[in-house]
């Protein structure tokens, strides 16, 4: 939209050149100098941090699998002690097996054993 205050000329700037500004690239180095190393330290401690964090995880996981094997061990331990006492194993015998003692005549010696 035009009024009447403003005038309409065109722009003839064929003439002009940019040119390139040596000091904005060096400029450019050594900011990236300066923050690099800065961004990889910064990298570094977060990688070894994540490192230290999973580890500690891993670690918490296998003692709490440990705590729980001890645990089963130790049921599994006190099972084994009970079906190994002799009155169980006696009176399985006799209930569930029809075992008995075994009478005189049915017992044999060998004659050459010490």
């Amino acid at each position: 939209m035009r009024n009447a205050y403003t005038i309409h000329r065109p722009v003839v700037n064929d003439y002009l050149v940019r040119e390139r500004d040596r000091r904005r690239l060096w400029n450019l180095g050594a900011v990236f100098l300066i923050l690099a190393p800065i961004a990889l330290a910064f990298g570094l401690f977060t990688w070894l941090r994540l490192q230290v964090l999973d580890t500690g995880y891993a670690i918490g996981k296998k003692e709490s699998e440990l705590h729980e094997l001890l645990r089963r061990e130790s049921q599994l331990r006190v099972e084994a002690s009970y079906l190994a006492s002799p009155a169980l194993v006696e009176e399985k015998a006799t209930e569930d097996l029809r075992m008995a003692p075994p009478e005189p005549g049915q017992v044999l010696f060998y004659p050459g054993g010490s």
